[in-house]
């Protein structure tokens, strides 16, 4: 999948675990990218980087882990 459905994904994710969580967009997959939260894994046929379901999933879920925890939610 490439960062703009990657984003749509994650923001799905979010959403079904919080109700009005922030959308994922395309700069946020790039920021995951360039943090090291997530990695390229290919260029589509358009030449655009691919991810992988599951590394997106992976990369959401322990970004928000880390924001909650920032907030004092959820402290393990």
């Amino acid at each position: 999948m490439n960062a703009k459905q990657a984003a749509a994904h994650a923001t799905r994710a979010r959403r079904l675990l919080s109700a009005g969580a922030a959308e994922v967009t395309e700069r946020t997959i790039r920021s995951w990218v360039n943090r090291g939260h997530l990695q390229v894994a290919g260029l589509d046929d358009d030449g655009r980087q691919a991810f992988r379901l599951a590394d997106v999933a992976r990369a959401e879920l322990a970004t928000r882990r880390r924001a909650l925890r920032l907030v004092g939610i959820g402290a393990h």
